[in-house]
C-alpha cells in the first residue's frame, strides 16, 4: 500500500470508494484461499450454485482465517479509516466462477445484519431471512461503515469487476427511478489478486456476468467503529485480532 491516510480518507468522502494494490501478498492471498478451500461447504450460511459460491459470516464459519488476516496489511490499512479503533460488522466470501451468468442490478448496500429486531427510531425497514435478522438503520450508521473487498483473484471487466457510480454515496438512500440516469456512465474497479477495493456502503454498484475463464474471489468485509443503541448488537461484532484471555492468578 502506497497511499496515505488523509489521501484515503478524502477518496473515500469524495468518491466513496478507492483501490489499493498490495494489501496482501502472495503467500496471504494463497493461505486464505487454502483455508477456504478445506472448510466444509454445509449449513445455513453457506450458499452453492452454477453461478455463485457464498459463505456468510465467513470468518466464523472458517476462524483459520483470522490469524491470516490479523498477520497481513488489514490492520494497517483499518488504523488508518479509524483511528480510533472499529469492529468488524459483516463478513462474507463471494465465489463468482468462470462464465458465470451472475448478474448484481445497480444498488446500495442499504442494511445490516442484527441480533434480533427491536423497536428503534429510525430503524427500518427490517428483513429475517435464513442467515438472520437485517435492518436499514439511520444514515448515520451507514456512512460510518467502510467496506473491504480483499480480492484473492485479479479481476476486470472479464470476470465481474465492480462498477459504480462515483460520488452516488453523497446522495443518501436513492429511489430506484434515479437509477437510469445516475448509471449512465459507470467507472469500472480493476482489483489486482492480493489488492482491496474500499467503498462506502451508500455507493452505487453493480456488476456484470462473467466472460472469462478465471473466477473471481473475494472477501468482502465490513467495519465499523460505531456501537448500535442498546437493545440492538451487530451480528458478527468481533475485532480482527481478539483480546488475549486474562490470566487466572
Amino acid at each position: 500500500m502506497h497511499v496515505s491516510a488523509p489521501e484515503l480518507s478524502l477518496a473515500l468522502r469524495t468518491e466513496g470508494f478507492a483501490v489499493l494494490p498490495n494489501v496482501l501478498t502472495a503467500a496471504e492471498t494463497a493461505a486464505l484461499l487454502r483455508a477456504i478451500e478445506a472448510a466444509p461447504v454445509t449449513g445455513s450460511n453457506f450458499r452453492r450454485s452454477q453461478d455463485l459460491f457464498a459463505i456468510r459470516a465467513v470468518l466464523a464459519e472458517i476462524p483459520a482465517l483470522q490469524p491470516i488476516l490479523a498477520a497481513s496489511a488489514l490492520p494497517t490499512l483499518l488504523a488508518a479509516l479509524f483511528p480510533g479503533g472499529c469492529h468488524l460488522v459483516k463478513s462474507i466470501y463471494f465465489d463468482k466462477p468462470a462464465h458465470s451468468n451472475w448478474v448484481v442490478a445497480w444498488h446500495q448496500d442499504l442494511m445490516i445484519s442484527v441480533d434480533c429486531r427491536a423497536d428503534l427510531p429510525g430503524y427500518g425497514p427490517w428483513t429475517v431471512k435464513s442467515e438472520g435478522i437485517a435492518v436499514q438503520p439511520p444514515q448515520p450508521v451507514l456512512e460510518n461503515i467502510c467496506t473491504i473487498r480483499l480480492h484473492l483473484d485479479s479481476c476486470d471487466a472479464r470476470n465481474g469487476a465492480l462498477k459504480v457510480v462515483p460520488g452516488s454515496h453523497r446522495r443518501g438512500p436513492i429511489h430506484s427511478a434515479e437509477l437510469p440516469e445516475l448509471t449512465a456512465a459507470p467507472v469500472l474497479c480493476p482489483v489486482p489478486a492480493g489488492g482491496a477495493m474500499l467503498m462506502k456502503p451508500l455507493l452505487l454498484h453493480a456488476s456484470n456476468r462473467s466472460t472469462s475463464s478465471h473466477s473471481r474471489r473475494v472477501l468482502h468485509l465490513e467495519f465499523s467503529s460505531l456501537e448500535l443503541p442498546p437493545g440492538v448488537e451487530w451480528r458478527e461484532k468481533q475485532a480482527l485480532v481478539p483480546s488475549p484471555p486474562r490470566s487466572s492468578t
